[in-house]
């Protein structure tokens, strides 16, 4: 399954469902958080779980980062960050099975991930022209999953899917989140490389984007003391108390 914008393409392809909440009703499952929290991957399996649809908001803003690099568009240029979100083609894999992003054509899966991306994303997160457009594709592909979608971001909770029947934030320790995020760049970066892409991002797009204290009806789920497999426990127990389903036998 995957994505195009601006003429959207939807393709769907089998996706593994293990345990069953909602069948045949919308499930909209919105999950924000500070870098380094294990948003996606927790929320990816999450999703392969329930069967559901996958989309991460951030490798949006991520591409729109490395469109504007690489066609050496100023990112103090609002105006011109703006209107490289409004015009560029996006094609992203909607299924947690895999990540596949592309602009205008061109694979970038990979790229969006460099160092140099994590570096001035926040340009992007900040620019509210570019976050507008990408936040009302956001909602288009939402509702081109059939409201059946995990999806995991900034303003997920309170901007993007205000509605979901089950919103939390997904949170950890300051330390936590940077072992976290080193482990997951493979002892590459430094201690201070890894305080730049986690906690100084986090404080530029708190600037725009309150994504670190829940919002009425929102549900918190702190992983600091949990290892992968008991976060996405509490994050699926958590949306079973959302829509007030148990487990059946």
């Amino acid at each position: 399954m995957f994505v195009s914008f601006p003429e959207p393409v939807l393709k769907t392809a089998p996706v593994r469902t293990t345990e069953r909440i909602r069948l045949g009703k919308t499930l909209v499952i919105a999950i924000d958080g500070p870098s380094g929290s294990g948003k996606s991957s927790v929320s990816k399996e999450v999703a392969r779980r329930l069967g559901l649809a996958f989309l991460d908001t951030g490798a949006m803003y991520r591409a729109v980062t490395w469109h504007c690099l690489n066609a050496k568009i100023d990112l103090k240029n609002a105006a011109a960050v703006e209107a490289a979100a409004r015009t560029m083609r996006f094609e992203q894999n909607l299924t947690p099975d895999a990540d596949f992003v592309k602009v205008n054509g061109i694979n970038v899966t990979e790229p969006i991930r460099r160092p140099e991306i994590s570096q001035n994303v926040s340009a992007v997160a900040t620019n509210l022209g570019a976050r507008k457009e990408l936040v009302r594709r956001q909602q288009a592909i939402i509702a081109e999953c059939n409201q059946r979608i995990v999806v995991e971001g900034r303003d997920i909770t309170t901007v993007v899917a205000p509605n979901a029947e089950a919103r939390l934030i997904l949170t950890a320790s300051e330390e936590a989140r940077l072992r976290r995020r080193g482990r997951q760049l493979g002892g590459t970066q430094t201690a201070a490389q890894l305080a730049e892409q986690v906690l100084a991002r986090d404080a530029k797009d708190s600037t725009v984007v309150d994504f670190q204290r829940a919002a009425d009806g929102v549900f918190t789920v702190d992983s600091s003391e949990l290892d992968f497999a008991q976060t996405v426990d509490a994050v699926i127990n958590v949306v079973r108390r959302a829509v007030n389903e148990v487990p059946t036998a």
